[in-house]
């Protein structure tokens, strides 16, 4: 007889004593369970390698050790076959406001910045490579075979998208989580904890911290601020442009990711909400771009 998802967690051999099992909600990749035993509390994430949005768990797995011994993830206590089992955070889940608020941001600019030069150090894998723009070719490749009601605009969006590539230009690399939505982050009341790995690889800080504007709709003055405070000095004119282009980039991507789940995600999410969502912002942002460096 197959067994039920909570009877394979409550099998798995990390646990002391009794267990308490609850699903929490969220989780845009993965179904998640909090689970309690004699030893502590514990958050059990299930997920396979997704080829579809490029995530390899095995890369997740390290990127959560090496986020962990640098001080910025909870820790990674134990994984098999298509689950994780993590130290479970009790605080305070973020959303957008809580991003923004001037103090987070601040505590998440120092966290990043920990993650992106001092990982690299801990990260014992294969290195994976994180480029939105390969990201978005891969999507527009499956978008176009898999008969996607947004077929008629794809030729326009990977033209936008090789555009955004060359203006981008060179770009430094480091250690980036990539997926810097406000529920990936978690406030104790001490400390703010990063977590949710799928997407993390090498690429240029300059993602991640449009990635974290784009996500959270940091106003313009904030992510001046926000470059500033990363680099110990305010951004020249090409730095800004490769970010706003990554900025772009990072919009775009999600955007196609999420059609991309239209076309046959397990999860419980209404995805063309969600691309509607953030094509319009995408759309926003694109044209400001366009507007200020053409």
């Amino acid at each position: 007889m197959q067994q039920s998802t909570e009877q394979r967690i409550a099998a798995l051999p990390c646990w002391r004593g009794s267990v308490d099992i609850e699903p929490l909600s969220g989780g845009m990749t993965n179904l998640n369970y909090r689970v309690r035993d004699d030893a502590g509390d514990f958050v059990v994430r299930l997920g396979e390698d997704d080829p579809v949005h490029l995530i390899s768990r095995a890369n997740e797995i390290a990127a959560c050790r090496a986020a962990h011994a640098v001080g910025v993830s909870p820790e990674l206590v134990y994984h098999e076959a298509g689950m994780l089992v993590v130290r479970f955070i009790d605080g305070k889940v973020f959303d957008e406001a809580d991003v923004r608020d001037p103090h987070n941001l601040g505590r998440i600019i120092d966290l990043l910045r920990r993650l992106h030069r001092e990982a690299p150090r801990q990260f014992n894998a294969v290195p994976v490579m994180f480029w939105v723009f390969q990201v978005l070719r891969h999507y527009h490749n499956l978008l176009e075979r898999g008969d996607s009601a947004h077929r008629p605009r794809l030729a326009e969006l990977r033209r936008i998208a090789e555009d955004l590539e060359t203006r981008t230009g060179p770009v430094e690399i480091v250690f980036a989580h990539n997926d810097l939505l406000p529920a990936n982050f978690i406030d104790d009341g001490e400390r703010i904890w990063l977590i949710d790995f799928d997407y993390a690889g090498f690429d240029s800080p300059l993602f991640d911290l449009s990635n974290l504007a784009s996500n959270n709709e940091l106003a313009a003055e904030q992510e001046l601020g926000m470059l500033d405070a990363y680099y110990a000095t305010p951004p020249n004119d090409a730095r800004l442009a490769s970010y706003h282009a990554l900025k772009c980039a990072s919009l775009l991507r999600e955007t196609m990711w999420s059609m991309v789940s239209e076309l046959g995600s397990r999860v419980d999410m209404d995805f063309a909400e969600y691309t509607a969502k953030n094509l319009s912002r995408f759309e926003d942002v694109y044209h400001n771009y366009c507007s200020t460096y053409t």
